[in-house]
C-alpha cells in the first residue's frame, strides 16, 4: 500500500478510527483525526499549542469549547444528504467537548495554534459558503467550512462532493512552494468518502519531476496525504466522492499554481458556467 494512504481502524476506547499526525505523515503543520461515537459517548480534549475545527461530519451531539455551549448540534444525518455540516472552532490552550446524541462521525481538524486570541465558535451551516465548480465533467460542489475569509490561526477546512463519474481537485494543481505572492507551502489531507460505500475514488498525487508520482485507489474512509506536488481526484462512474480537505501551512493563505500541460481546460465553453480554478 502506498504511504500516502492511511486506512482506517476499528475504534478504540475513546472512538477513533483514523489519525494523523504530523510526525507520522513527516511533515510540520497538519493533524487530522476521525472518530465514530456511540450516543452518549464523550469525547474531551486539551488543544494545548494547535487549535482545531470540529466537523461534525453526520449525527447529532452536544458540543463544548471554550466556556460555551451548543447542544442538539447537527443537521445531516449522512454525509451524503449533502447539506453543509456543523462546526466547532476552537483556539489554543482550550479545552472542548462532543457528547453524541445520535451515532456520530466526527473530524478533528488540527494546525499550529499562532496566540491569535480568538475565541471558540460554533460554524453554523448557514456559516458555510456553497459553491459549483468547473464545468462538464469537471464539475463539483464546493462547501467552505473555514476559509480564508473567517478568522483562524492556521488552518483551512473545506469539503467537496464530486458526482459519479466527475473529476475535481481538476484541472491539477498544486501548493508546495512557500513564494509568495506567487505560491503559499501548505499541507493537506484528503478524508475519502464513497457512496455507495464498497466503490472508490482514484487520486493521482504527482510533482513536476515526477519525483513523487503515485495513482492510488482509495476507498471509503481512507485518507490521503499530500505533502508536495499535484492531487487530482476521479469520482468512479456509479460512486458519489465526497472529501475532506485540511491544509496548512507557515502563512494562512491559499495561492495555487496550475499544472501547465492542462490549463487549456480553464478556457469554459461557451454553454459552460465559468470554470474555477481551484479545489
Amino acid at each position: 500500500m502506498s504511504e500516502l494512504i492511511v486506512r482506517p481502524a476499528e475504534p478504540d476506547e475513546a472512538g477513533n478510527v483514523l489519525r494523523v499526525t504530523p510526525a507520522s505523515a513527516g511533515w510540520t503543520h497538519v493533524g487530522f483525526e476521525v472518530y465514530r461515537l456511540k450516543p452518549g459517548q464523550t469525547l474531551e480534549r486539551q488543544t494545548e499549542a494547535q487549535e482545531a475545527c470540529l466537523v461534525l461530519l453526520s449525527g447529532l451531539a452536544d458540543a463544548e469549547a471554550g466556556g460555551q455551549r451548543w447542544p442538539g448540534i447537527g443537521k445531516r444525518m449522512d454525509i451524503f444528504e449533502g447539506t453543509p455540516p456543523y462546526s466547532v472552532y476552537v483556539p489554543e490552550q482550550q479545552s472542548c467537548r462532543i457528547t453524541a446524541v445520535t451515532d456520530v462521525e466526527l473530524a478533528v481538524c488540527l494546525a499550529p495554534g499562532l496566540g491569535g486570541g480568538l475565541p471558540a465558535r460554533l460554524i453554523a451551516p448557514e456559516r458555510v459558503g456553497v459553491e459549483p465548480r468547473g464545468y462538464g465533467s469537471m464539475t463539483r460542489r464546493v462547501q467552505n467550512i473555514l476559509p480564508e475569509s473567517e478568522p483562524a490561526d492556521s488552518l483551512l477546512v473545506v469539503e467537496v462532493f464530486t458526482p459519479a463519474g466527475n473529476w475535481s481537485s481538476y484541472p491539477p494543481h498544486k501548493h508546495d512552494q512557500d513564494n509568495l505572492p506567487a505560491e503559499s507551502y501548505l499541507e493537506e489531507t484528503y478524508y475519502h468518502r464513497v457512496n455507495p460505500g464498497q466503490g472508490f475514488a482514484v487520486q493521482r498525487v504527482y510533482t513536476d519531476d515526477r519525483s513523487l508520482d503515485e495513482t492510488l485507489t482509495v476507498r471509503d474512509g481512507e485518507a490521503v496525504l499530500v505533502p508536495r506536488g499535484y492531487h487530482p481526484v476521479s469520482a468512479a462512474p456509479g460512486y458519489d466522492s465526497y472529501y475532506l480537505n485540511v491544509m496548512a501551512g507557515p502563512v494562512r493563505t491559499w495561492k495555487f499554481h496550475n499544472d501547465p500541460a492542462h490549463e487549456w481546460l480553464f478556457p469554459k465553453p461557451a454553454s459552460s458556467p465559468e470554470p474555477k480554478e481551484e479545489a
